[in-house]
């Protein structure tokens, strides 16, 4: 009996910890209206010596996407939100502590970023050229939903590194920012029940862990069950598990998506939605090994937000998985041209790897910062 109550007051010495950390927390700052709801910093990108090379994972995808887009003038440089960077405090309220003291040491750092190499250089440098640049896009990624909460809707371009929980990484993911970014909106935003709409190729075993059998978060999760993860323990806690195998084509994929949710609208009613858009469907992608098309992944991306913008639901967009396709991938959906429309003269958000483009009903292209509100 003493030993009951004694982890008890334990859990809510737990619980009252995390508030805590979550309130005293800089993360969440007031952005003018002047900005669009999309969040970069060019501190997200990798570079370390050419090493980062050896994985697959293109690290420095995020800035070429921007510079892409600002070069293309669909995007204003100044209408960017830069994040600040996530403290230990902010990563302590998912992560444990003797999880946060195994990245001093490179070797694990190495293992979980897939790159040997890391493992020989001291952990100061690992620390600023790798790690830091992974809590900036945690920062990118809390700070999102309150965007969203805000505007109706907000974008990462970073982040989404949903093989990472609370007391584990792998996958080239080193923090759980959809974690920590559902946690967050918790407390901050009063928010009492996510979505979580996980379409990269790879099962999202990070965020299933650290959400297992708890109510207030329900998962969506398309993957592909015959590449990584292959973590059975975690898909228990899949709310509605939707597996393409290898060799999905995109009339497939796309009519499993809508059946799948049509069942997601029929079952939970979110308040938030945290959609993880990894690109790494795309045909050709040694990884994921599906067959969808560029156009196919522009339609993903319309289906969901049609999803949360017919149903009122603030929803964060995270770039999460693609190769070194992307910016190829980026420049092909966005020269078909304007092909979508909302209700109100709302333009569809097309993000292919943040391909995030406002057309108006005359077909020319608005700059993001003239984007508005759902």
């Amino acid at each position: 009996m003493a030993s009951s109550s004694a982890s008890s007051s334990s859990q809510k010495d737990t619980v009252s910890l995390r508030r805590q950390r979550i309130l005293c927390s800089k993360l969440y700052f007031d952005v003018p209206t002047s900005k669009a709801p999309l969040i970069y910093s060019s501190t997200y990108d990798i570079a370390f010596l050419g090493i980062e090379k050896l994985h697959p994972f293109d690290s420095a995808k995020w800035g070429r996407i921007c510079g892409f887009l600002i070069k293309e003038g669909v995007l204003d440089k100044t209408s960017i939100v830069e994040p600040l960077e996530a403290s230990k405090d902010d990563l302590l309220v998912v992560h444990s502590e003797s999880y946060l003291n195994s990245l001093k040491n490179s070797a694990n750092v190495a293992m979980i970023i897939e790159v040997p190499p890391v493992a020989l250089f001291p952990n100061c440098l690992v620390q600023q050229k790798v790690l830091q640049p992974f809590r900036n896009q945690v920062g990118g990624t809390i700070l999102a939903a309150k965007l969203a909460k805000e505007r109706g809707w907000a974008i990462n371009v970073g982040g989404g590194f949903h093989h990472c929980c609370g007391g584990k990484g792998g996958g080239f993911c080193t923090y759980a920012d959809i974690s920590l970014c559902i946690n967050f909106a918790f407390v901050r935003l009063n928010i009492t029940r996510v979505m979580i709409i996980d379409l990269d190729a790879h099962q999202g075993n990070g965020h299933e862990m650290d959400f297992a059998n708890d109510s207030r978060v329900y998962i969506l999760d398309v993957f592909n069950p015959g590449i990584y993860p292959f973590d059975y323990e975690a898909r228990r806690y899949i709310d509605q598990k939707v597996e393409v195998v290898s060799g999905t084509t995109t009339h497939e994929y796309l009519k499993k998506l809508d059946e799948a949710l049509e069942v997601a609208a029929h079952t939970f009613v979110p308040e938030l939605i945290v959609y993880n858009a990894g690109t790494d469907i795309l045909d050709g992608d040694p990884l994921g090994r599906l067959k969808i098309s560029p156009d196919g992944i522009a339609s993903r991306d319309e289906k969901v937000f049609r999803f949360a913008h017919e149903r009122s639901i603030p929803i964060v967009m995270l770039t999460s998985g693609a190769r070194s396709h992307v910016l190829s991938l980026c420049q092909k959906v966005y020269s078909y041209g304007p092909r979508f429309s909302f209700p109100n003269d709302l333009a569809v958000l097309i993000f292919c790897r943040v391909l995030c483009t406002s057309w108006s009903e005359d077909g020319s292209v608005k700059p993001l910062g003239c984007i508005g509100t759902f």
